[in-house]
């Protein structure tokens, strides 16, 4: 596991997009700005089950990733990782209600459908690039 610097913990623990490179079934790149956090070294982020990404990241566990703060593009940190962990339940549901307190300020996440199913996608940094 690439160790996190200072730089790149500071760029995670403030409320800054990150964006996820996934491998589509043809090869293709899809890419989505996502909510995150990081717990003990791995980088986390919530989606629901179904999604293209989360499609892509069980059959394909590689991920690329960017994070920069909004202030300075040039202030960023780009991660080559891969998805060690797939966490689903009331740990996932937790999850993503303390992602949209630390993004939008509003608890629980208000945008949940009734149908709807979270997950935590747990990734290990493997290689950690700062500008």
């Amino acid at each position: 596991m690439a160790e996190m610097s200072e730089k790149a913990r500071r760029l995670f623990d403030d409320p800054n997009l990150l964006y996820v490179g996934t491998t589509n079934p043809d090869g293709s790149s899809q890419v989505t700005p996502v909510w995150t956090d990081c717990r003990d070294g791995h980088i986390r982020f919530n989606t629901a089950i179904g999604r293209v990404k989360e499609r892509n990241l069980r059959r394909d566990p590689r991920v690329s990733m960017s994070i920069h703060a909004p202030d300075d593009p040039f202030d960023k940190v780009d991660v080559r990782g891969r998805v060690v962990e797939f966490i689903e339940g009331d740990e996932a549901d937790a999850h993503i209600d303390d992602l949209s307190e630390k993004y939008t300020g509003r608890r629980p996440y208000p945008f949940r459908a009734d149908d709807e199913r979270r997950v935590i996608v747990v990734i290990e940094p493997l290689r950690v690039h700062e500008m």
